[in-house]
């Protein structure tokens, strides 16, 4: 497969057929701990402006992915190794909603579609996940929406890490309320 780096986390197929199989995934985790973020995406399509994004995303747990809002998008989420929550907020910044997704043979959920613009994030369980993305394109920076409420990806990262556990206590907390 030939690939294009536009950055250490971000990566593009230059072929318009790709296939990727266990070793490729391998190479793509190594990839995602080497780099400062801890993730990294191969992304299968060829372009930004394409109609259709799919993406092979790892990160690693305790990455911070800010909850934001793509406007007019709809989102897929398809784990292919294991387990992330998502979790859908108001407007406020209340978790309306936590989608715990792992791995097809765990038996729990391993597919989550998002059809509308609203506060979501996801965060990993396990010491890193694989999972399938795919949205509308094209890519436009501005259609992605991030609220005031929780910390931007340039904060330091003791404020962002503390963000994420108390975000996984309300999310424990909401669950426990709710099932």
């Amino acid at each position: 497969m030939r690939i294009t780096r536009v950055n250490e986390e971000v990566l593009f197929t230059k072929d318009p057929i790709t296939s990727i199989n266990r070793i490729e995934i391998d190479e793509l985790k190594t990839k995602a701990r080497s780099n400062i973020r801890k993730r990294i995406r191969l992304c299968s399509h060829l372009d930004i402006t394409d109609q259709v994004h799919e993406m092979l995303i790892v990160h690693s747990k305790n990455n911070y992915i800010r909850p934001h809002k793509h406007i007019g998008k709809s989102e897929s989420f398809h784990i292919i190794e294991g387990a992330l929550d998502i979790i859908i907020f108001n407007d406020q910044g209340v978790i309306e909603k936590v989608n715990s997704l792992n791995e097809f043979g765990s038996g729990l959920p391993f597919y989550f579609r998002l059809s509308s613009s609203i506060f979501h994030t996801i965060v990993p369980k396990t010491d890193m996940v694989v999972f399938h993305e795919t949205t509308s394109g094209p890519f436009v920076p501005k259609d992605t929406i991030f609220p005031n409420w929780a910390p931007s990806e340039d904060q330091d990262e003791s404020i962002k890490l503390s963000y994420i556990y108390k975000l996984l206590d309300r999310a424990s907390e909401f669950m426990e309320q709710n099932n």
